[in-house]
């Protein structure tokens, strides 16, 4: 149902199922807050102003609190843990009610030769299934065995590019790449949002521009996104900003640039470059976007660091040579010289006493919480890089965090009205077995620290230009209809927080903390947390681009 506006701010009776009273209203859309209730009717918002109470509804306490949006995680590693503990609550507690994955990899479509690497229905020991025929196989089984959030995803361009060539080394052949197109027009009609690549990684990085070009031009055909984690955010980040755009504009197709950073110090003033590459192709008329997440370290695994070429053939391949002692010095050697060829994290760090050491050793040995030269240290390696290689043996999913960025790069991409947030990480609870688990802060604190610090502290932001980063600007972008915005008819995805309390607590050395300062959040309807505190309710749904 869909109620005029005036009629609300007349006060007329209206059959609420839910009424979040006397909070100020950030719609979503950059204008200023306003004093206002906000009712619902089943996952609708069905008026905004003053709303009367009726009968049978919850009323939320929005007093002294700011009403948003949802808040929308563009980008999202929460495909498993999701599948372990369906409440997302590193994220709840931060306001966000949609996860979006596919950076990269995605759970589906799984075929081809990728079928030698990951199971199709086969349930890991830890309750998580790694693959699905279909994308919209996954998330139509994760929304039906009920979640929190909201999901959605990319088509990963890994899957793409796994389908015919698996993991070598190789160009695509045209047949594969018929293929591959063939497959992405079929899940873009199910509702994808598009296709997201990761550059940096094996066997993605094996794609030529032109391979990627001839994929995305599927896009076009359904306004949907490319989205990268670019070639190079360090050395080459200028000529990974021109790839991204390239293939935007010969694709036809809408871009966004993942998780935008000058990776190095080095490479820190690039940061200007790269945006004003950015700028000028928007003042062209091209659509491009970008989003980050606020810290200076990234994270991935501790493996990224070995060169691609060692990892061609998979993860069997790449074990293998780790156990050949003379392939181990072509490693090393190639990872302490630069080269354009490839992303090199540990240079782009420092050194090993910028990378640290998330998890312990697959041997028991107390890594954790200590940077590789610290690591190395105490276990008596004369070459933190000989360390780094037995870890990499011991488990190949290892993580590490690099400290690239610089926080006033971090400043310049914010003021830019064209970047969304992220955190590019899973959403986990701060309950065993789950805090075992190696995680950046930005797991807990992404969302919050963009209100408490950027927005509260520095004065970067005003609330409502925040609240549309992580609101309309990604809704409009991943053309998720219906979300993003605060008015009658949208659905009813809302969180209430305290401008003057929200603040993330999540640090390297103790990142399973929770955000604090919020209030509700509300996903389709109801109420997932509820003053402060998680509800257990799953109405979290699988999205679909275009489509309410």
């Amino acid at each position: 149902m869909r109620i005029p506006s005036g009629a609300v701010e007349r006060g007329a009776r209206m059959p609420s199922t839910l009424i979040i009273r006397g909070g100020t209203v950030y719609d979503g859309t950059g204008a200023p807050g306003r004093s206002a209730d906000v009712a619902v009717e089943g996952d609708r918002i069905l008026g905004v102003g003053s709303i009367p109470d009726s009968e049978g509804a919850m009323v939320l306490d929005a007093a002294g609190c700011a009403v948003a949006p949802g808040f929308i995680n563009v980008l999202s590693h929460a495909y498993l843990a999701l599948q372990q503990d369906p409440r997302g609550l590193s994220d709840l507690y931060q306001g966000v009610t949609t996860e979006v994955f596919g950076e990269g990899v995605s759970l589906g479509p799984v075929a081809g030769r990728m079928l030698e690497s990951v199971p199709v229905g086969k349930v890991e020991a830890d309750g998580t299934r790694l693959g699905w025929p279909r994308l919209a196989d996954f998330l139509g089984d994760l929304s039906s065995a009920g979640v929190a959030p909201n999901i959605a995803s990319f088509v990963g361009s890994h899957n793409l590019r796994m389908l015919g060539a698996g993991n070598d080394n190789r160009p695509l052949t045209r047949a594969e790449l018929d293929a591959a197109a063939a497959l992405l027009d079929e899940e873009l009609s199910d509702g994808a949002l598009g296709v997201g690549s990761a550059l940096i990684y094996p066997p993605e990085s094996y794609s030529s521009t032109e391979e990627l070009i001839a994929l995305t031009r599927v896009l076009s055909r359904h306004d949907a996104l490319y989205i990268s984690h670019i070639r190079s955010e360090g050395d080459r980040l200028v000529e990974g900003i021109e790839e991204i755009l390239r293939i935007g504009r010969e694709a036809g197709t809408r871009v966004e640039v993942y998780h935008l950073k000058a990776a190095g110090r080095d490479n820190w003033h690039k940061m200007a470059l790269a945006i004003d590459l950015i700028d000028a192709a928007r003042a062209s008329g091209q659509p491009v976007t970008a989003d980050v997440y606020p810290y200076e370290a990234g994270s991935t695994s501790l493996g990224a660091v070995i060169p691609p070429p060692f990892h061609a053939g998979g993860q069997g391949r790449l074990l293998e040579r780790l156990r050949d002692r003379g392939v181990r010095e072509e490693m090393k050697t190639a990872i302490r010289r630069p080269s354009v060829e490839w992303e090199n994290l540990y240079l782009a760090a420092g050194g090993p006493e910028q990378v640290l050491l998330l998890s312990n050793a697959a041997d028991g040995s107390l890594t954790a919480g200590l940077t590789l030269a610290q690591a190395a240290a105490r276990a008596g390696a004369d070459d933190p890089l000989d360390l780094l290689l037995d870890l990499v043996e011991g488990d190949p999913e290892m993580m590490a965090a690099y400290f690239i960025g610089h926080q006033d790069n971090i400043r310049m991409a914010l003021r830019r009205p064209w970047v969304s947030i992220c955190s590019d990480s899973e959403s986990v609870p701060a309950e065993p077995p789950f805090t075992d688990l190696p995680v950046h802060p930005r797991a807990y604190g992404s969302f919050a620290r963009i209100l408490s610090r950027y927005v509260r502290e520095e004065g970067l932001l005003s609330v409502e230009e925040a609240v549309r980063r992580m609101t309309s600007l990604p809704a409009d972008t991943l053309r998720l209809a219906g979300r993003g915005r605060i008015a009658p008819g949208a659905y009813a995805d809302l969180v209430v927080f305290d401008p003057e309390t929200v603040h993330d607590h999540a640090t390297y050395e103790r990142p399973h903390q929770y955000a604090t300062g919020v209030r509700h959040v509300v996903v389709n309807g109801i109420a997932a947390l509820r003053d402060g505190t998680p509800t257990g309710a799953l109405p979290g749904r699988a999205l679909r681009r275009g489509q309410g």
